[in-house]
């Protein structure tokens, strides 16, 4: 999620609020609170190497991993799209390391001052021992937006059937991410920003970034609370959140290197008016790289390809699923 409609305010407070650390953190604990009340676990949990992975699972049929992207959850597939699959596929949703309930990859990422954050390949590798827990076999292997990175890691390193890629982020970009992102994922603003925008940042702040994220289409009815959008602001999730984007850039240069050695389905489905992360930049390259991917480009269609033309991620799905001889 774009942090830029929160910036000006956040350091406007910032400036009033130095050395007020125990009402902010006061405060912030109290909204986490009742975040977590409000918006308690969908699913289940297991156990990887001490840590909790928290997943949705319904539906039977081939196994089906669904990946979110930045500052997502399991929620954002659960709105519906979920149930456009289980009459045939056994759809297992993860929340990534560090958001919605799953815990960090271990106990060494984590805390205001580290900022150290997963790569890809770890996430990839921590959620493959999860679904392996759960007995997940062969499974397509689906990621949103930055979740595409992890769906494609797993793609390089871990054997999947086929994977689908839904406006990943899957290739260098030019340029940074923005002030903000920076910030927050520094020590400095991990310590000092990020529990400001857990106790001020309120709900306007959140449906403008939603605007931008899904423009240039409107964001459906509903779905800022289905969303469990407090969730996204609780501060070990927005400081995992923002190193991880941070960092992500120099994984995807060395993850580039070696798609042209994919031999598997790979299916890809990108919105061509997507401004978070460009098709030309990332899908329509991905797709020269790798030999027999399937590209799809949705005209007038932002970065939620999922929510807004759901059927052609679904009929992608359908195409993995056949050409892996699942179906």
């Amino acid at each position: 999620m774009r942090f830029r409609a929160l910036a000006t305010s956040l350091i406007v407070a910032m400036a009033a609020l130095g050395g007020c650390g125990a009402l902010v953190d006061g405060r912030a604990d109290r909204i986490e609170a009742a975040a977590e009340a409000a918006y308690p676990p969908e699913g289940r949990f297991v156990e990887v190497d001490g840590q909790r992975v928290h997943y949705v699972e319904a539906g039977q049929g081939p196994d089906l991993v669904l990946i979110h992207g930045a500052s997502g959850s399991t929620r954002d597939f659960t709105i519906g799209f979920i149930d456009r699959l289980t009459d045939r596929y056994r759809v297992i949703a993860f929340d990534r390391p560090g958001l919605g309930y799953t815990d960090r990859v271990s106990d060494a990422f984590g805390g205001p001052f580290d900022t150290t954050a997963e790569s890809p390949q770890q996430q990839a590798a921590f959620l493959k021992k999860a679904a392996d827990e759960i007995g997940v076999r062969r499974p397509i292997v689906l990621g949103h937006s930055y979740g595409g990175a992890v769906a494609m890691a797993w793609a390089l390193d871990q054997d999947p059937a086929a994977a689908v890629i839904v406006s990943g982020a899957t290739e260098p970009w030019p340029g940074g991410l923005g002030f903000l992102y920076g910030l927050t994922a520094s020590s400095v603003g991990g310590a000092a920003i990020v529990p400001l925008i857990t106790a001020f940042a309120g709900k306007s702040q959140v449906e403008a970034a939603l605007r931008e994220i899904f423009r240039p289409n409107p964001v459906p009815p509903g779905y800022l609370e289905r969303i469990g959008w407090p969730l996204t602001l609780r501060r070990a999730t927005f400081r995992a959140n923002a190193r991880q984007v941070d960092s992500l850039r120099p994984h995807v240069v060395a993850m580039s290197e070696r798609y042209a050695t994919l031999d598997l389905p790979l299916e890809i489905v990108h919105g061509k008016a997507d401004e978070v992360v460009p098709p030309d930049i990332h899908s329509e390259v991905l797709a020269k790289q790798v030999k027999g991917a399937h590209l799809v480009l949705l005209d007038d269609v932002g970065h939620m390809p999922h929510h807004v033309q759901p059927q052609a991620v679904v009929d992608a799905i359908d195409r993995a699923a056949r050409r892996a001889g699942l179906r």
